[in-house]
């Protein structure tokens, strides 16, 4: 069965530290923000199917600046393209990172949610097999205060069984305080949740 939203295309843009450093063109955007080593960069490669749009570091925290990128999407095998920007943000909680860099990250990552007109929804990924911990439900509620739509994307969903998902993920639901919230499991070797993934963004991205 033909997928309904295809990603035709997707290049490198920019990478900013400041506002004055985003894109000049303004498209709809999806951002990506976890804890170092959640896979993001692992699962933005799975989604984009280009092996190293985003880099894979053995080495939690190196992305160290907000990471632009244009995607070109076609929508149930119509011709039109719709341009749109993914937006990976630096990960959060490694405790190696130096105080004052974890403070300059967590500004200019709050500047751009809270400036940033064209977001239009946030993945917040969380590593399946943990428990979230308190930096992700600081993140999590900061998200919802801010009225920032946010998809919890469950990653790394292939290292356990299906009955342990389950639990898990009602373990996540019961740690960010909403039992019924949606939790997307995503296993990026396998593409798994790709599909679902790319629905979403086609219902945020595509006007």
């Amino acid at each position: 069965m033909p997928e309904s939203v295809v990603i035709t295309k997707a290049t490198y843009l920019a990478s900013a530290v400041r506002r004055d450093q985003y894109p000049e063109e303004r498209r709809p955007a999806v951002a990506f923000i976890g804890r170092s080593n959640v896979g993001k960069s692992s699962l933005i490669n799975s989604l984009t199917r280009i092996r190293q749009l985003a880099r894979v570091s053995s080495k939690p925290g190196k992305t160290q600046t907000i990471n632009f990128y244009e995607l070109l999407l076609k929508i149930d095998g119509g011709e039109e393209r719709h341009s749109v920007h993914l937006v990976d943000l630096p990960g959060y909680g490694y405790a190696k990172v130096g105080r004052e860099s974890r403070k300059t990250w967590a500004k200019f990552i709050e500047e751009y949610f809270l400036h940033a007109e064209e977001l239009r929804f946030v993945c917040l990924l969380l590593d399946i097999r943990h428990t979230p911990m308190e930096s992700d439900r600081r993140m999590f509620d900061w998200l919802v205060e801010h009225d920032i739509p946010v998809l919890v994307i469950a990653t790394k969903a292939d290292k356990i069984g299906k009955n342990a998902r389950r639990t898990q993920i009602a373990a996540m639901q019961k740690a960010l305080g909403v039992p019924e919230l949606t939790i997307l499991p995503y296993a990026s070797p396998k593409n798994e949740g790709r599909s679902e993934l790319l629905d979403v963004m086609r219902e945020y991205l595509v006007e």
